[in-house]
């Protein structure tokens, strides 16, 4: 079994396309220190819910879109490697001092242990 960071944030939809480009330059440094698939998707068909949903989770705002996002790895162990050499990137550390196109406050995360990996391939 694999291990998952998700990651569930609000961006500006003004903001998508600078978002689209962070995420990259952080997908590539985490695709360089060994993470497994690295995948950033927007919302598409996310409808705020009467209790819970994604939208509400992030007090999505109405000029804004919830992103969803994970990083897979071979094991906690190697999440936590990973990620250590990710964040001293200094291209991660540059990424501090750029405005983010997106309110870092209302995002959150977490890891998980997969309970059940099913595979096309």
């Amino acid at each position: 079994m694999s291990y998952v960071d998700g990651f569930v944030l609000p961006v500006p939809r003004a903001n998508v396309d600078a978002y689209r480009r962070l995420a990259r330059k952080a997908g590539k440094v985490w695709m360089e220190h060994g993470a497994l698939e690295y995948v950033e998707a927007v919302a598409d068909d996310v409808q705020p819910g009467k209790l819970t949903s994604f939208p509400q989770a992030v007090k999505l705002k109405p000029d804004e879109v919830v992103v969803f996002s994970w990083i897979r790895y071979r094991s906690r162990a190697h999440r936590d490697k990973v990620n250590k050499a990710a964040m001293a990137d200094p291209r991660v550390a540059g990424m501090g001092s750029e405005q983010m196109p997106f309110d870092d406050k209302r995002m959150f995360w977490g890891g998980f242990k997969p309970i059940v990996e099913l595979d096309a391939g």
